[in-house]
């Protein structure tokens, strides 16, 4: 149990930076000199970072261990944030975001691989229910600093600081973390990445989760300018609508915990692509349903990433689990990171009207990925 709670607060703290960069950057940038698109830059380092430790994954946790990789992890997660908060000029930001990129995708790989060896279902919703609770306080956190203490650079010194009180739990915790074959097979050869994808089913995983990191992020960050420019909202209201998009998410995977109890994975997954797609008919049409279609997709979103990451020891094998984990993260991210910015050129030489189907068509995809990955791996 005591693991556990350790566990939980390790995904807190791994949804804590991720909002901040955000919800900073409007004060950071005029602080620093340079234009406002320069966030993409910084972005783009955490990003490639980030793939490329989630494929690194397997082989780290077999040589060190996930309790150990998921300290070090979070240890250059928090110095990153300590070198954020002391940074006074744009270069010095782009080379902390290394150490952050590094740090975020080899906890995330790590934790979900022992969760889904280890625990059940409920435990796997919740365990990114509580990413999104860390991801909702970022933001808060933030927001104190730069209305209480005018600076952002405190924002990210209070977070820093509590991730450094993080490392010292989860190494005070390291005993109680179990050492099986499948989270410390120190010496055993693992499968390289490229006998991954000759794996049955293993394509059509990995572009399910590039199609689900794709909405998730699509909807996020150009939600709010689809009701702006489309819908003739309010931009504080739209704000306020899209904020409930994020709490669909966390809600749903509070209740998915709950109903994974009764349900099996593949009937969350299709739950969850139902109510997404609902959401977006929602979205589409031209009535005043905007807000709940936005939170029909959160919630909709919720089980599918949960289920499919927890079924995955399964599906593949749990010799090959953290691999496998660590490659869907990895092609995940590129999702994140490739088509918000491609619908946003879409958007701003067509029309960002096209969101809902833009959404709709990678829903599809991921459907047809989804029922060709059962199919191939025999899972009911």
């Amino acid at each position: 149990m005591t693991l556990l709670v350790v566990i939980y607060l390790a995904f807190i703290s791994l949804g804590l930076p991720d909002s901040l960069l955000g919800s900073a950057w409007p004060s950071m940038y005029t602080v620093l000199g340079v234009p406002i698109d320069s966030a993409g830059g910084v972005s783009i380092i955490i990003s490639v970072g980030t793939v490329v430790s989630s494929l690194l994954s397997d082989r780290v946790v077999r040589r060190f261990g996930a309790g150990l990789v998921t300290a070090i992890s979070v240890a250059l997660t928090a110095i990153a944030l300590m070198g954020f908060s002391f940074s006074g000029n744009y270069l010095l930001l782009c080379v902390c975001a290394v150490p952050l990129g590094l740090g975020a995708g080899s906890v995330d790989a790590a934790l979900n691989n022992y969760v889904a060896l280890h625990y059940k279902a409920k435990h796997m919703n919740w365990l990114h229910c509580f990413w999104g609770l860390g991801a909702s306080l970022g933001p808060v956190i933030m927001g104190f600093s730069l209305s209480r203490l005018n600076s952002w650079n405190a924002g990210y010194r209070i977070i820093g600081i509590m991730q450094i009180a993080l490392v010292a739990a989860l190494l005070l915790s390291l005993p109680h973390w179990r050492k099986t074959q499948a989270d410390e097979a120190a010496g055993k050869k693992g499968l390289p990445i490229l006998r991954l994808f000759g794996l049955p089913g293993a394509k059509q995983a990995l572009l399910a989760f590039f199609c689900y990191c794709a909405i998730e992020t699509t909807v996020g960050l150009w939600g709010s300018s689809y009701l702006v420019t489309v819908r003739g909202i309010a931009a504080t209201t739209a704000a306020g609508w899209v904020s409930l998009y994020f709490a669909g998410i966390t809600v749903g995977r509070f209740l998915s915990g709950f109903l994974s109890i009764k349900m099996r994975q593949k009937q969350m997954v299709q739950l969850g692509q139902a109510l997404i797609g609902i959401g977006i008919v929602v979205l589409a049409l031209p009535i005043h349903g905007y807000a709940v279609g936005l939170f029909l997709i959160g919630l909709g979103l919720a089980p599918i990433y949960p289920s499919l990451i927890h079924e995955t020891p399964v599906r593949f094998g749990r010799d090959v689990s953290q691999a496998m984990i660590g490659l869907q993260m990895a092609c995940a991210y590129v999702g994140t990171t490739c088509m918000p910015p491609v619908f946003g050129l879409l958007g701003a030489h067509v029309t960002y009207a096209l969101l809902p189907a833009f959404l709709g068509a990678l829903l599809l995809l991921m459907v047809f990925m989804v029922v060709l990955l059962y199919r191939k791996t025999n899972i009911t």
